[in-house]
């Protein structure tokens, strides 16, 4: 006489209730960490945010942020305003760095209206107007944030990637990287947005031209500089109209 475990129906039943519990046992876990994974996604867009304006913990070469047990009240320091542009709209908001970047620009192709938030901050006496911008690497996505004064002029920059080549695309979020971009001008003297563009072989090695509207390409790293230089182009050209009434 055969066991009931050697059974093709036991097995089965066997398989599917592992599953049930399994599956389970994870929607449980996804739950009741979903806030915690939210508080971390918060914190590190801030850390973000404030990198950018130069509101960081550099030390050499390092790249390194506030640390979270400061980021929310550093941020409460330095941002003096959360705002939200509509079209021809700006309003302000305490939460505008909660929008989520990729889905306005898929709003954007389905020809829907983009929210483009700007954080405005003061430190040492200077104002700072951070923009998160969000491209495509070699690989995956890639993102950051760009920090300029009034006149367009890059303040700070950070960068950060999905899942680029480590030792190539993956550098550009090193610090020498993100470094050529202070001072360097996005729009002429004419007003006219330019933009920067990451180049290999710019004849500026060490950056010291700041109105080429170039930065040096990291070697072996093409269609990811590509990547930066296209939403660098893409998304920060939607800020200009704010940038020119500023003159108004």
């Amino acid at each position: 006489m055969s066991k009931r475990t050697d059974s093709n129906s036991y097995t089965i039943i066997f398989a599917v209730a592992m599953v049930l519990v399994v599956g389970s046992l994870l929607a449980f876990l996804a739950s009741s960490l979903k806030p915690a994974i939210k508080e971390n996604e918060r914190i590190e867009k801030q850390q973000n945010i404030l990198y950018a304006m130069g509101v960081n913990e550099n030390e050499g070469s390092s790249a390194n942020f506030v640390s979270t047990k400061i980021a929310g009240g550093a941020f409460k320091k330095y941002i003096t305003k959360q705002l939200v542009l509509e079209g021809d709209k700006i309003s302000e908001s305490e939460d505008a760095y909660t929008i989520d970047v990729k889905k306005q620009q898929t709003n954007a192709k389905e020809g829907k209206i983009r929210k483009l938030p700007l954080f405005v901050g003061e430190k040492d006496g200077k104002t700072f107007y951070v923009a998160p911008i969000r491209g495509k690497g070699l690989w995956d996505a890639i993102w950051g944030y760009i920090s300029m004064d009034e006149n367009m002029v890059v303040q700070g920059a950070y960068f950060d990637h999905k899942g680029e080549t480590p030792g190539l695309g993956a550098n550009i979020k090193q610090r020498y990287f993100m470094d050529d971009f202070i001072g360097e001008h996005l729009m002429s003297d004419a007003g006219v947005f330019k933009g920067i563009t990451v180049k290999k072989g710019n004849n500026d090695a060490i950056n010291e031209d700041k109105t080429d509207y170039e930065v040096d390409a990291i070697a072996g790293a093409t269609i990811t500089g590509d990547g930066v230089s296209a939403m660098i182009k893409k998304d920060l050209a939607l800020y200009v109209p704010y940038f020119k009434s500023l003159k108004k």
